[in-house]
């Protein structure tokens, strides 16, 4: 076999040329494979990275599309809400409600608008979102109401360019009502997932409930789940409970960052496939050309397998010689092919200029394809040279 081998690279220096030829449909085929999959890995990973960490057991209820209706049923978020959350579904460690409100920030002649987010103790923290500096909401701030706040890291950084803004106190502008408020804390920049921790602020529900909405109702239900995967699971859950409350469907909107992740990256991970199934005919086209070279081979050597085959070689050592061949085309153009898909992944990573995934697996899968593409269109040829009649062969006809 290692002769066979050696025999079929010297056969392939005196035919550079076709040699080459045979080898840039493998070679383009397994390089688009290797490239195709790596974008949708590293698109998977992008979106993992956009969402961040945090998060990943959080469930938002919202309010749904039929709630517009007057017809239709609503659900209050209130404490009676919470406590049957809690009695009747399972896989549920702990639930926050929060309001937004949207408002003008300003500190000396500096202003900002911003989004803010009235939340209750413990979310902040509970959702991953990281100090940069200061200190998170107490129980006595949110049972007071307190006018106290945590900026976004992007807010901060326009309010007060030349420092920390802890301790210093803001103005917040809400409904043409103006409200004072101590800075008590900054938040890291980071990717928070459905959280906007860079742009926006946050006070305490107690404040919104003293100042702005008395006993409200909460806007949105963050559901913290036992796990990551239960979180995907509640998503269905909570729906289907909400919808059995108000006999109505589209009653609520339930989403959870887990079961976005999990969708966007099924979504790019079929797209990658089907894009891959199309590249890999190339390798199909070129193992078509392969089966062409090795008959055009079989018919400019037929004197040599007359000679063999009359010195007593077997039709399974001249098949084998052939298969050899044409697998060795393949095993190179495999090898140059993994070669280049790595080389191009890493340019483009490089124009990006972000993180970038090589499948290593499918740098396996389409080397293997590629020896199984050499392999099964060789064999024809590689049978009919196998079966030729050593005296017809050595006639040269």
């Amino acid at each position: 076999m290692w002769e066979d081998f050696i025999t079929s690279l010297q056969n392939f220096r005196r035919n550079k040329m076709r040699t080459l030829l045979s080898l840039l449909g493998i070679i383009i085929g397994v390089a688009s494979v290797i490239v195709i999959m790596s974008m949708g890995q590293s698109s998977t990973k992008q979106i993992q990275d956009t969402f961040g960490s945090s998060g990943l057991n959080m469930v938002s209820i919202g309010g749904g599309f039929m709630r517009r209706s007057r017809a239709a049923v609503s659900i209050d978020f209130n404490e009676t809400f919470r406590e049957l959350l809690f009695g009747q579904v399972e896989g549920i460690k702990k639930i926050w409600y929060k309001n937004s409100m949207n408002g003008t920030i300003a500190y000396g002649d500096t202003s900002a608008t911003a989004s803010c987010t009235a939340v209750e103790t413990d979310y902040l923290q509970t959702y991953g979102l990281a100090l940069e500096s200061g200190n998170y909401f107490t129980v006595t701030d949110n049972v007071s109401g307190n006018q106290k706040i945590i900026l976004g890291s992007t807010i901060a950084s326009s309010l007060f360019p030349n420092g920390d803004g802890v301790g210093k106190y803001v103005t917040v502008v809400v409904n043409s009502v103006s409200f004072s408020f101590e800075v008590i804390g900054v938040l890291k920049e980071q990717s928070s997932g459905m959280e906007n921790s860079t742009n926006g602020c946050y006070v305490t529900r107690g404040f919104y409930a003293k100042k702005i909405s008395p006993n409200p109702s909460a806007a949105t239900v963050m559901v913290q789940a036992v796990s990551n995967s239960r979180a995907a699971e509640l998503v269905d859950v909570l729906e289907e409970y909400c919808e059995n409350l108000t006999g109505t469907e589209g009653s609520v909107n339930v989403t959870s960052m887990q079961s976005m992740i999990e969708q966007m990256s099924s979504i790019t991970g079929t797209l990658s496939m089907m894009l891959a199934a199309i590249a890999a005919i190339s390798l199909l086209v070129g193992g078509i050309g392969i089966m062409n070279i090795m008959i055009v081979t079989v018919t400019e050597r037929r004197q040599e397998i007359g000679i063999r085959k009359a010195l007593g070689a077997s039709p399974s050592v001249i098949r084998r010689q052939f298969l050899i061949e044409s697998a060795s085309i393949t095993i190179m153009g495999g090898i140059a092919g993994i070669l280049m898909g790595i080389a191009i992944s890493f340019a483009v990573e490089y124009v990006q200029g972000h993180g970038y995934v090589i499948s290593w697996m499918s740098c396996v899968i389409a080397f293997i394809f590629s020896v199984f593409v050499g392999v099964f269109f060789g064999f024809s040829p590689a049978s009919r040279a196998s079966k030729l009649d050593p005296v017809v062969a050595l006639s040269g006809e």
